[in-house]
């Protein structure tokens, strides 16, 4: 389980981080129109591919569990994609290093409250873990800046990351219930509601689509081809998570799902040249500190 949640946080790290770069070049909704349907047939071919051939584990994970799940599935895939479009929407308005950590901190609280009501009983040093980490998210969040733009930034940050966060923990709550019966196929019963809001939402809005040009510029193949790579990585993270929370403690995976910002900010920091300060750096030791204590 460990490994799984930990997979499932550096790929939607790095997803989040892909989708917030296309979003600050193009319209969010823009966006989301390229990457839910990239990550529903990147799933679907995997789903089919395991039928098929039914190689050993993945034959396993693609096996039709029924109709059981399929209303939380898109019930999941409705709160993935509001919570994308905020997620993109704060990336493309505000510091991905305040958005990404105040989200992941708000969709771990609604998830983890629920499993510690439903009876979920954690040891001492798994507490203490989950304790550590999530302090890490909140040291991680942390940004420096005194003029008064910056401020506006920062609050502008934590409301799209609120927004985002609560959108995200239910799509954990639903995810998770969606996965009792099955894996690949609620994912892609949630890719596919994705991406069927994602289209409408374009078609409403009239916002102009990647694949002609964002914004009225012309074709842009790279900021096509990453968000097609957002899609892919994002669907990749939501099989992993599902394998997760069907291998241990859900709350226990939430949380370390959740420290997906880390390499959010870290590939700010080395792609972007966002500025991170000393604290954030203490978060990023505190998180690997965290997972240690979970493992013991």
């Amino acid at each position: 389980m460990l490994i799984l949640a930990l997979a499932a946080a550096m790929l939607y790290g790095s997803a989040d981080f892909l989708g917030g770069v296309a979003a600050r070049r193009a319209n969010p909704f823009a966006v989301i129109a390229v990457t839910m349907p990239a990550g529903a047939l990147v799933v679907v071919a995997v789903a089919l591919a395991g039928v098929t051939f039914a190689p050993g584990p993945l034959g396993a994970a693609a096996a039709w569990g029924g109709w059981g799940g399929i209303e939380w599935a898109v019930g999941g895939g409705v709160a993935g994609a509001i919570g994308l479009v905020a997620f993109y929407a704060g990336f493309a308005r505000a510091p991905m290093s305040v958005v990404a950590p105040v989200s992941a901190l708000v969709s771990t609280v609604l998830p983890v409250g629920v499993a510690i009501a439903g009876g979920e009983r954690l040891t001492v040093p798994v507490v203490a873990g989950a304790v550590v980490c999530v302090a890490a998210i909140i040291l991680v969040s942390m940004e420096s800046g005194h003029r008064d733009a910056a401020r506006r930034d920062r609050m502008r940050g934590l409301m799209y990351g609120v927004l985002a966060g609560a959108s995200f923990g239910l799509f954990f709550l639903f995810m998770k219930n969606a996965g009792h019966s099955a894996v690949l196929w609620p994912v892609t019963a949630q890719r596919v509601t994705g991406s069927v809001l994602a289209l409408l939402a374009l078609a409403v809005t009239r916002v102009r689509p990647l694949w002609r040009g964002a914004d009225g510029a012309g074709y842009d193949r790279r900021l096509f081809t990453i968000a097609l790579l957002s899609g892919a990585v994002d669907a990749t993270a939501n099989v992993c998570y599902i394998l997760a929370t069907r291998a241990g403690e859900f709350g226990l995976a939430v949380v370390l799902t959740s420290l997906y910002p880390g390499a959010t900010v870290l590939l700010a920091r080395l792609v972007l040249r966002e500025r991170m300060r000393a604290v954030q750096q203490v978060g990023l030791v505190l998180a690997a500190a965290g997972i240690v204590l979970v493992t013991a």
